[in-house]
């Protein structure tokens, strides 16, 4: 494998772990904009983690290796996906590692180990926490599996850059009814997955409402900033793969160095336009009870089964 391949795997990883926290401070301006505030800045996520990092570390009393183990753990996750799914190339010396079915589970264990850090603590909000979590993730990870093989049933495999290299060179796929399927509840799962509105609020701290909030309340100092990155991080690591795979033009899919820039300047667009689009409708949006988020998700699991039984009539049993 040529060093583009290896340049391109290095991009993806930089350009997720230094660009999450400018995505995130870029959707909280757009949001204090449309709120009629002058907001906070975009680089006031980066302020925020550096003012964390000279902090003093607090383990509570009574926690174990769970709870100091989770924040890295949920980076590195979230590091290794990112090196996997094609964000800027197709071309890598890991694409073919870069199964859908591991890409999830990636995704599943940070959310996994957040979820016992919070239990670990043994305080009530951290245990309400998990098993909301956990609850809403049971929902997701089926939803982005079946997303993702409904997008993988005309290539006839799951590998990621396999899916966005034949979407790219026949987009015809995306316009279908089950690549419009797919899209609604992708984005569905990924709303969930990140906690972003209707289904939890990532800037609220009412006790009763809480789902991802709640597991990290323990947490202070470096630990709250490697955990506050995590979710970042995974928040343009999926709008990421939202954009390569219904979106996957730009992505170089050779081995030469001419298209890599030109990949990162749209990957940056198109991801920005996405936070853009999300946070603007977060304005709009009202957060859904609790008890009506299993409704939402079942609704976009069943819209992935959909799209996978429409792929496969569209594509024939072969």
């Amino acid at each position: 494998m040529s060093a583009v391949g290896y340049a391109a795997v290095a991009g993806q990883v930089v350009v997720v772990g230094a660009g999450a926290p400018l995505l995130t401070g870029w959707m909280r301006q757009v949001r204090a904009r449309l709120e009629g505030r002058a907001g906070a800045g975009v680089l006031q996520p980066w302020r925020d983690a550096r003012k964390l990092l000279h902090k003093e570390p607090i383990t509570p009393a009574g926690t174990g290796p769970a709870f100091r183990a989770a924040p890295a753990l949920l980076v590195a996750t979230t590091v290794v996906a990112a090196a996997l799914v094609p964000l800027l190339s197709t071309d890598t010396p890991v694409s073919s590692h870069a199964d859908l079915i591991v890409v999830v589970a990636l995704i599943a264990l940070g959310t996994f180990a957040l979820a016992l850090a919070g239990l670990d603590t043994g305080t009530a909000f951290g245990g309400m926490g998990a098993s909301r979590e956990m609850t809403v993730a049971a929902l997701v990870e089926p939803t982005i599996l079946l997303s993702v093989f409904a997008l993988s049933i005309p290539t006839g495999t799951t590998n990621i850059p396999a899916i966005v290299s034949g979407a790219a060179h026949e987009p015809g796929r995306l316009a279908s009814p089950a690549g419009l399927l797919a899209t609604a509840a992708l984005a569905v799962a990924v709303l969930a997955e990140t906690g972003r509105i209707p289904v939890d609020n990532p800037s609220t701290h009412l006790e009763l409402t809480m789902i991802h909030e709640a597991m990290v309340l323990e947490y202070a100092g470096p630990d709250l900033a490697l955990v506050e990155l995590g979710a970042q991080m995974r928040l343009t690591l999926l709008l990421g793969l939202l954009s390569s795979l219904f979106v996957p033009w730009g992505i170089a899919t050779g081995g030469s160095w001419a298209p890599l820039p030109v990949a990162l300047v749209l990957f940056g667009a198109k991801v920005a336009v996405l936070g853009a689009v999300l946070a603007a409708a977060e304005v709009f949006w009202a957060k859904v009870r609790l008890f009506r988020v299993p409704e939402l998700l079942a609704g976009s699991f069943l819209l992935a089964l959909l799209a996978v039984a429409a792929s496969y009539f569209l594509n024939g049993a072969s």
